[in-house]
């Protein structure tokens, strides 16, 4: 018993000992934030009272949280009340009072850059390339971008007149509007593709986007399809429960989808899937690319890691952390990154490493050193710290410099715009194209435009005319420098030609969406779209879906990092 009663005091002072150094350092985080609130309340103080100049305290304020909060991430921030609006509409819901269209400035003229389908804008006749001059007889020179987009917005049911300027118009053009209540889908296509395959686009993880795939869902089973393609690519994500829902309709219930850990146990959280799928074996691909994060990559990791989708495309964008929003006095809030997400596999795939910055504070990608190998439902190997890796790597397109400079110098827009204005609408988005005349009736549109760039050629040449200059070498390398820019120059007067095929395809994009807007734009890419060749490719030949989802021979390992990689294989 003596001993029995040494051990117990040992305890009882062990236990004593913890709960008074938790006290402790309760109290002194305590005295620290204390003192550090106090210290910037007063700082604040005095620089509002004895300052040189006026100082506008409330974007001094607002200077200091954004300060703050940018030595965390990107994801951790201060939305104020003047912002709340904007906030729901990116992170929350897309449903607001107005016309029903997208606006560019350019050069200080509002572009109407696309009217949606089915909303006032569109019943009006308002359309793509129009310029608006005027809103409520207000003119719209020299105005902000914010306070025009506001402008156009407003309760429901209330009246709007624009002025607009229309290409190939003598005059401008006026039209009285009613606002009426914009809700832009979380899908903005879904339908059937060639091979009786099913398609739907998911743009984005806000309110209800699990209900809508699920109807759309629903839809498309009705044509007993071959298959399904899930398109995530550009989905910057929302509300990880939406993405957990969508998860459900592929697989079994009670089946781990995701599991979040906070530093704050209670942030702690593991979801997983409570109803019967509609779709258990219906053959899936799920396509994603750079720009594919958050919530799209918990759908294609975790349908990844059980062994339920092929996934095609890009290495995803590697957003592993998961944000609540807090309610702060006078209506504005905080959205804090509380937790890391894990896949069912156990992996993280955050890429940037926020918590260990370099010296000189800037984010650098988790090392390949600490990356670590998982293992799939039936065996298969992935990797954490990347995001999420395909199964089938689909090389991304990258457009010629002849192509972007007639993208960002609008010549593609206006060019459609033009041709709009002109011609009949083509009878069928999926098979239009230009034929050679009017291929040729676009060169010569530019023929008076200034679309002047440099090749990677021309740059490099430029660079080696510095370098002979500097070690002063121009004068014995002249006639073979000079000699090779004119075969440059000569080459790129070939690009017209030699990238016919590319430049066709956008500025056939770019046309079909002035007749059918956002749908015909989609479903005359179809036909151009790598991922979705690459897709049904695998959907229509079972033992190629076999051989991935079965991890068989190249397929045994998906996304392996660069040599000096060491594979240590996490179990969960």
């Amino acid at each position: 018993m003596l001993t029995l009663n040494k051990n117990l005091r040992k305890k009882i002072l062990i236990a004593s000992v913890g709960i008074a150094g938790l006290s402790l350092a309760f109290s002194d985080d305590y005295f620290q934030a204390s003192k550090n609130l106090e210290i910037f309340s007063t700082l604040y103080t005095e620089l509002n009272m004895n300052y040189v100049d006026e100082i506008n305290s409330s974007k001094l304020m607002q200077t200091g949280i954004d300060a703050m909060l940018e030595s965390l991430d990107p994801y951790t921030e201060f939305v104020p009340e003047s912002e709340m609006e904007d906030y729901r509409m990116k992170y929350v819901s897309t449903q607001y009072g107005g016309i029903g269209t997208s606006i560019q400035n350019r050069n200080g003229k509002f572009i109407i850059a696309d009217t949606f389908e089915g909303f006032p804008a569109q019943k009006a006749d308002i359309r793509a390339g129009d310029e608006i001059i005027k809103i409520n007889n207000v003119s719209l020179k020299n105005r902000p971008y914010e306070l025009v987009s506001s402008m156009l917005k407003g309760p429901k049911n209330t009246p709007l007149k624009l002025l607009i300027n229309r290409p190939g118009e003598a005059s401008p053009i006026e039209k009285d509007i009613v606002r009426a209540e914009i809700t832009q889908p979380n899908i903005s296509y879904f339908g059937m593709l060639d091979n009786n395959i099913g398609y739907i686009k998911l743009d984005k993880f806000l309110e209800n986007s699990g209900a809508e795939v699920q109807n759309a869902l629903m839809t498309i089973l009705k044509n007993k399809p071959t298959g399904l393609i899930l398109d995530l690519r550009s989905n910057g994500g929302g509300i990880l429960q939406e993405a957990v829902k969508i998860v459900n309709l592929f697989v079994a219930s009670n089946t781990k989808v995701v599991t979040q850990k906070g530093n704050n146990q209670e942030k702690t959280y593991t979801y997983k899937t409570y109803n019967s799928p509609i779709a258990p074996n219906l053959p899936l691909a799920v396509l994603i690319n750079n720009r594919s994060a958050s919530a799209s990559e918990i759908v294609a990791g975790s349908l990844q890691d059980l062994d339920r989708a092929a996934v095609i495309g890009q290495r995803s964008f590697g957003k592993g952390l998961v944000q609540q929003t807090f309610n702060l006095p006078y209506n504005s809030l905080v959205k804090v990154t509380v937790a890391k997400y894990y896949t069912p596999s156990g992996r993280c795939i955050q890429a940037l490493d926020y918590t260990h910055r370099t010296s000189e504070g800037s984010v650098e990608k988790v090392a390949d050193s600490l990356i670590s190998a998982y293992k799939t439902l039936g065996g298969r190997i992935v990797y954490d710290g990347s995001g999420i890796y395909p199964d089938i790597f689909v090389k991304p397109v990258k457009y010629s410099p002849i192509s972007q400079t007639l993208a960002t110098r609008y010549y593609f827009f206006d060019y459609a715009t033009k041709y709009r204005n002109e011609k009949p609408k083509p009878n069928d988005p999926r098979h239009f194209k230009l034929s050679t005349n009017e291929y040729n009736e676009f060169i010569n549109y530019l023929s008076d435009k200034d679309y002047n760039y440099y090749t990677r050629t021309e740059r490099l040449l430029n660079d080696l005319q510095s370098e002979a200059d500097k070690e002063s070498k121009m004068a014995e390398i002249k006639a073979e420098y000079e000699a090779l820019k004119n075969k440059v120059s000569v080459s790129k007067k070939n690009d017209f030609i030699q990238f016919k095929e590319e430049i066709q395809r956008i500025l056939e994009n770019e046309i079909v969406s002035r007749y059918y807007f956002q749908k015909g734009r989609m479903e005359q890419s179809f036909k151009y779209d790598e991922d979705i060749k690459a897709a049904t490719s695998v959907i229509t030949n079972n033992s190629s879906l076999a051989a991935i989802l079965h991890g068989e021979g190249a397929y045994k390992s998906i996304g392996k990092p660069a040599a000096g990689f060491s594979a240590n294989i996490a179990e969960d």
